[in-house]
């Protein structure tokens, strides 16, 4: 083999190598500078109960939320904690995670506790974890046997009091009235509509003055 061939070949192969190392490199980012009980927040859609959810609880411009998670960095791996409508209270991994999001056409945003509420985040995760396994509360309606994701988050840091309770609401603010979809929805479930009745979402959550606004995850 002449010394020309050989120098195509070592380029070929340094080439493929250093496209491997930058796609593990890039790969590895997205989640290099996450912390241990980061909350990855998902942006809302404009229709169906996406939309629904945010139209009564959108608190401001740059944060319109319909779901939440916790992040967890562990020996194993990095995973969310989170509460959905497929799979109820779960461990997913973040690439997958991040991966269901994409394919909805949502993004998700990181939050953080401030650096006064960080010993919060221990305790937390063991509480998220216990909660692993139940279902997915679909009524949204507090109750011990199901949770759905704010309520999941709300309960992991509820021993350090991270997050409040408060009275919802089902009002369109654009018209005053009952979102016409929240009305619909509990009529099909043969409830009344629970305004008033405490519970959480993840643009309340959002809002807390205890998080800060970390980036978005890409």
């Amino acid at each position: 083999m002449n010394q020309i061939l050989k120098n195509k070949i070592f380029l070929k192969l340094f080439a493929v190598f250093f496209l491997i190392n930058l796609f593990l490199s890039c790969k590895n980012s997205v989640a290099s500078d996450l912390r241990n009980g980061d909350l990855l927040f998902v942006t809302a859609k404009q229709t169906g109960l996406s939309g629904a959810i945010n139209n009564v609880t959108q608190k401001e411009e740059n944060a319109p939320f319909d779901h939440i998670g916790i992040l967890e960095k562990a020996d194993n791996g990095i995973f969310v904690l989170h509460a959905a409508p497929k799979g109820g209270a779960q461990k997913q991994a973040l690439k997958d995670f991040l991966k269901d999001q994409s394919e909805e056409g949502q993004k998700v945003i990181v939050y953080r506790l401030r650096e006064q509420y960080q010993n919060a985040i221990p305790e937390a995760i063991e509480k998220a974890e216990s909660m692993l396994g139940k279902p997915y509360n679909f009524n949204y309606i507090l109750d011990e046997n199901s949770y759905y994701c704010s309520d999941f988050v709300e309960r992991a840091f509820r021993n350090d009091h991270i997050f409040k309770l408060e009275p919802m609401t089902f009002i369109d603010p654009k018209t005053g009235n009952t979102n016409t979809f929240w009305k619909e929805f509990y009529h099909g479930k043969n409830l009344a509509v629970p305004e008033g009745e405490l519970g959480c979402n993840p643009n309340g959550l959002a809002a807390s003055d205890k998080l800060e606004r970390i980036k978005e995850l890409k």
